[in-house]
């Protein structure tokens, strides 16, 4: 039985970078938009363990204001939706359909978990058109709880009906690879722009710079792996 492949998002499937011109307009500084996004992951991590849930987009509509506080800004409900809006409407990177569609050719089936909600999450991939590429598409949102609490990746293999060992985590998120590899999955690091591993977590075995270079790895790595030592 082939691993079931999981994808992370943002920032690992869809490019935030075309945010840069919403943050540098408004706030002055494009990195503005990567320590947003960073604010928005504290705090989704902050109300995981509090256990005070609230939804991702509230979470981002929060963190925008507190990262435009941290510049000295206030942030008009005009701007914020703007730029919430166009949260919608990112791209893909340039590797993401030739290895997905490799991944499909090769025999794994591929799902989507993200921390975003189910409509935000459906929106991205029918702008992105990436829909026809995924076998199911998981949010968080049904469990209460954020990537990545174990519970998030064990929720998968309870809807798949597989065990942890059978998936496979593809992110380019060093918390999101720690929380799979601590929940008994496999793991594959993505080493986009700004991204790296976490030297105090347990390593996975499958690293690369572009998400093409990463499918062929998770190939060759899997080609090794029976149903009987899952």
């Amino acid at each position: 039985m082939a691993r079931i492949i999981l994808f992370d998002l943002n920032e690992t499937l869809l490019d935030p970078s075309v945010l840069d011109p919403h943050f540098e307009r408004i706030f002055g500084v494009a990195a503005a938009r990567e320590a947003w996004f960073k604010q928005t992951i504290e705090s989704a991590l902050v109300a995981t363990i509090t256990n005070l849930y609230a939804s991702f987009d509230s979470i981002q509509r929060a963190a925008l204001t507190m990262t435009a506080a941290q510049h000295g800004l206030s942030l008009s409900e005009d701007e914020a939706r703007l730029i919430l809006s166009r949260v919608r409407a990112l791209p893909p990177y340039p590797d993401v359909r030739p290895a997905l569609e490799y991944l499909q050719a090769e025999g794994f089936p591929l799902v989507v978990l993200t921390n975003s909600p189910t409509h935000a999450m459906t929106a991205q991939l029918e702008h992105a058109g990436l829909g026809d590429c995924f076998d199911r598409t998981l949010s968080v949102d049904a469990i209460r709880r954020f990537k990545p609490h174990a519970e998030t990746y064990q929720m998968v293999a309870s809807r798949l009906g597989v065990r942890t060992a059978h998936l496979r985590l593809v992110s380019a998120h060093a918390w999101d690879i720690a929380g799979a590899l601590r929940a008994g999955c496999a793991a594959a690091f993505v080493a986009r722009p700004g991204q790296v591993l976490d030297p105090l977590m347990e390593e996975p075995d499958v690293i690369g710079n572009t998400l093409f270079a990463v499918a062929r790895q998770i190939v060759e790595a899997e080609s090794g792996v029976h149903a009987a030592q899952l």
